[in-house]
């Protein structure tokens, strides 16, 4: 008995050395398996605001639901109620519990409403629902809605950018979320926490440059325009002249990040960036410009137009026969024989070297996913009748915002700036090392003043006048190429860009009305009273001062008239 007893002293001596020096670490390791574990601290995604401070992208706390699956097989009543109470199919939410029966953790649904948590919490109260926890993750929120979808994008169920301002600026927007080691029960209830063992890293916020109040605005009277008019679509960009910033860029159609699969991909794109057009008679301007600069006319000369023109063997025509117009009736009428005559003057590098200038075939760098550089080929590969064609805007492609931007050098006194989707610093103006001299200031005021014909009784954009601002602008109506069909097929694009006051320009707005149906589709009668609408509320909206006191004196009068 001794002997045994000796034995059995030493064989439990022995295992309690053993377990308690050798096997320490290994026996440690095992317990806290079982109740330490370490989980994430939720960190917030930075918020996107307008100008002023205005939230166009948030994210909001809210609940995730996760569960066990090595418990919840066991609960094969539970499963049914639970699926309903998280908008699934109860035999999916089966076949998926049973898929993973070995496993300790697996999202049920993440980011669910509060009405689905509230459901979920009743279920597993009414069936004492073991193995079913909740965990608090972020949803980015868009107060805009379609606004603002196409530029700024939304974000995938890890918060992380996938389409517009989200996916651009990712990194300086997306957050880190912090790691805590906790205690949690055997019903994985966290106890107690032990410590954090990383910071969460909040996501940085960004100020776009668009203001909230003209983007809505803009997005209701291109929307409104559209449906008068039975269109394919529509785009708008209103631009900062000063800075180059962008106001407001709107599409149509649209649709809501807020429900990623509200429309396909052909909806969520920014047409203002990606889609080309052909700018039509909107690049006259700029071929009048380029001869002003080299000293080939003035704004008096005379041009003979007489209704046709043979260019090789082409001929380019007018709608009616102005007979001879000077250079600034040229823009008035908006004769192609006129300007094509006066783009004749000129060599084909002078008029592709102005169109370049003004960025035409190049990106503008705006930081928006998809840009399209637009087509503009070299002088040297174009033929007679090309060199007619790209006058008068055929033969070239730009997006709207290309256009918005070369209409911001007349604007600006001759000067490009580089447009942005980015809140300029209003103490040090962003961009003025970039600026580059596209035209002389003489050129361009002289072609503005040419350009204030067209907003008149007199031109093809009457439409576009404000009372009590002088507006100038230029109308578009280009067909649209069916590819090998050739410009047959009896489709448009209303185009007008423009800006105001005309004397010292505030604002540029550039216009386009794809495919309008009916017998308006012209650019002075479907897009140039978009034009007139958005931009007469900009100006009252950044207080800028009436420039017609002619007009001005005569609003006044009607007004206080009895």
């Amino acid at each position: 008995m001794v002997g045994i007893l000796s034995s059995a002293f030493v064989v439990l001596s022995a295992a309690v050395f053993y377990r308690q020096i050798v096997e320490t670490d290994y026996l440690r390791g095992e317990g806290e398996r079982r109740y330490l574990r370490v989980g994430e601290i939720a960190a917030r995604r930075g918020m996107i605001t307008d100008r002023n401070g205005e939230p166009l992208a948030v994210s909001t706390p809210v609940e995730t639901v996760w569960g066990e699956p090595r418990k919840l097989v066991h609960k094969p009543d539970a499963i049914p109620p639970l699926a309903i109470a998280l908008g699934l199919e109860p035999k999916a939410l089966q076949e998926r519990l049973a898929a993973t029966s070995e496993r300790g953790f697996l999202y049920l649904k993440r980011r669910v409403s509060f009405e689905e948590a509230r459901a979920v919490r009743q279920v597993v109260a009414d069936h004492h629902l073991d193995g079913v926890d909740f965990e608090t993750e972020y949803r980015r929120f868009y107060p805009g809605v379609e606004v603002f979808g196409h530029v700024l994008g939304f974000t995938n169920i890890d918060d992380r950018g996938q389409e517009g301002i989200e996916l651009t600026y990712d990194s300086w927007l997306k957050s880190e979320p912090g790691l805590r080691r906790v205690i949690r029960d055997g019903r994985q209830q966290i106890v107690q926490e032990i410590e954090q063992v990383r910071a969460p890293r909040q996501g940085a916020d960004l100020a776009l440059s668009l203001d909230r109040r003209l983007q809505f605005l803009a997005y209701r009277e291109l929307k409104a325009a559209v449906a008068e008019h039975k269109a394919a679509g529509g785009t708008l960009v209103a631009l900062d002249v000063e800075t180059g910033e962008i106001l407001a860029m709107v599409n149509q159609p649209g649709y809501n990040p807020n429900s990623q699969r509200d429309g396909s991909s052909e909806r969520r794109r920014n047409r203002a960036v990606t889609d080309v057009m052909e700018p039509g008679s909107t690049v006259k301007p700029f071929v009048v410009a380029a001869a002003l600069e080299r000293g080939l006319v003035k704004p008096t000369t005379v041009i003979a137009t007489r209704g046709s023109l043979a260019v090789g063997r082409d001929t380019v025509k007018d709608v009616h026969n102005y007979g001879s117009l000077s250079v600034t009736g040229v823009i008035t009428k908006s004769s192609n024989v006129g300007v094509v005559k006066i783009a004749q003057m000129m060599s084909y590098g002078d008029l592709w070297g102005l169109y370049d200038q003004l960025g035409f075939g190049h990106a503008t760098d705006v930081g928006v996913p998809g840009e399209s550089r637009g087509v503009l080929r070299h002088h040297s590969k174009w033929r007679v009748f090309e060199h007619a064609t790209q006058a008068f805007g055929y033969g070239l492609s730009v997006t709207a915002l290309q256009l918005a931007q070369a209409y911001g050098v007349l604007a600006a006194d001759g000067v490009k700036r580089p447009a942005t989707l980015l809140k300029r610093d209003p103490a040090a103006p962003a961009g003025a090392a970039e600026e580059t001299r596209v035209l002389s200031a003489d050129t361009a005021r002289k072609v503005r003043a040419m350009m204030e014909t067209v907003v008149s009784d007199q031109g093809t954009a009457k439409r576009a006048a404000i009372t009590g601002y002088r507006v100038a602008g230029k109308t578009g109506t280009a067909k649209k190429s069916e590819g090998r069909a050739g410009y047959g097929g009896g489709k448009y694009q209303a185009v007008f860009a423009g800006f105001a006051p005309a004397g010292s320009p505030r604002l540029v707005i550039a216009v386009m009305i794809d495919e309008p149906k009916g017998k308006a589709y012209y650019g002075g009668l479907v897009a140039a009273p978009v034009f007139q609408k958005v931009m007469e509320g900009a100006l009252r909206l950044f207080n800028v001062p009436p420039d017609d006191p002619q007009a001005s004196m005569l609003l006044a009068r009607r007004e206080v008239k009895p």
